[in-house]
């Protein structure tokens, strides 16, 4: 069996599917690679194995703010990545590369419902005084997670 080269295999995607930049595909691959270290570190998983798409989100958001701080939403959307189902395409083309497996129950629609860039990639670094009234609130509340590395 020939090795697929990542480098190839992803020219020849855009060449196919020009909506994402390259360097998003190598952005998912270090974001599923952080996710995976983070999983086994938190001992959720003995060793890498399957993710979920809504681990994936999760773990992709951290990874996101800890390497880009506060340039982390216009660095995604640069790369054509604006909401959480870009991520869920991303992967998917890679899956039907081959350079991604998922199981039976993976789907594209595992990919919705996540974070709100905006909130996520966005709000973390605001001063209180520049964040809207929502943000405000549910900081008050204690909801917003600062869970970001």
């Amino acid at each position: 069996m020939q090795a697929v080269d990542f480098d190839e295999t992803i020219e020849t995607i855009v060449a196919r599917d020009s909506r994402y930049a390259i360097e998003a595909y190598y952005f998912v691959r270090e974001a599923l690679d952080y996710t995976q270290k983070k999983l086994v570190r938190n001992k959720k998983q003995p060793q890498p194995q399957h993710i979920s798409g809504q681990e994936l989100l999760e773990g992709t958001r951290q990874f996101t703010v800890k390497e880009y701080g506060p340039m982390a939403y216009y660095v995604l959307e640069s790369w054509g990545i604006r909401r959480c189902e870009d991520i869920g395409e991303l992967v998917f083309n890679m899956v039907e590369a081959n350079l991604l497996s998922k199981t039976d129950d993976d789907a594209r629609e595992d990919f919705g419902g996540g974070f709100q860039f905006t909130e996520a990639l966005v709000w973390p670094f605001l001063p209180p005084s520049k964040l809207p009234k929502k943000a405000k609130t549910e900081a008050q509340a204690g909801r917003m997670s600062d869970e970001s590395c």
